[in-house]
């Protein structure tokens, strides 16, 4: 990741995660700050009751934060903590997490990340909400 959101570059770093490769993540967003994750609701991915599991969502939501941080931060970040709030559940065809750059300072970025649930019409139906602190670590030392 550079000064100018790479899109092409943010896709390898997602395909460098093992997990994200396991659960199908695409990054089809990667712009000045923000970025979009989705994914396929597969059955795999369920929990007991037939719908989308809280885990899946809240992995889209630290990615997506993460990778909307990147935009305006660069490449080496770690997230410091985030929250998610479940709405309703995930049901449908596809998992979609946008997140966007809430405010950006010199060791931390906020973001926002909503996660939306689409149907196999399209329709997108909010089901999660998620704030993130991500963190710029420090270049190691010299010694």
């Amino acid at each position: 990741m550079t000064d100018v959101p790479d899109l092409a570059l943010a896709r390898k770093v997602l395909a460098a995660q093992p997990f994200s490769k396991l659960l199908g993540a695409r990054l089809v967003t990667f712009e000045e700050g923000e970025a979009t994750l989705e994914l396929d609701i597969r059955d795999d991915l369920r929990q007991q009751n037939g719908f989308l599991h809280g885990g899946v969502l809240a992995y889209a939501a630290d990615n997506a934060l993460t990778f909307a941080a990147g935009t305006v931060a660069g490449a080496r970040l770690l997230t410091a903590g985030f929250t998610i709030d479940y709405l309703r559940p995930a049901e449908g065809a596809l998992l979609r997490a946008r997140a966007r750059v809430v405010r950006a300072g010199r060791s931390r970025v906020v973001c926002r990340c909503d996660l939306s649930a689409v149907d196999d019409d399209g329709v997108e139906t909010l089901c999660a909400v998620a704030q993130g602190t991500i963190a710029l670590p420090e270049p190691p030392r010299e010694t």
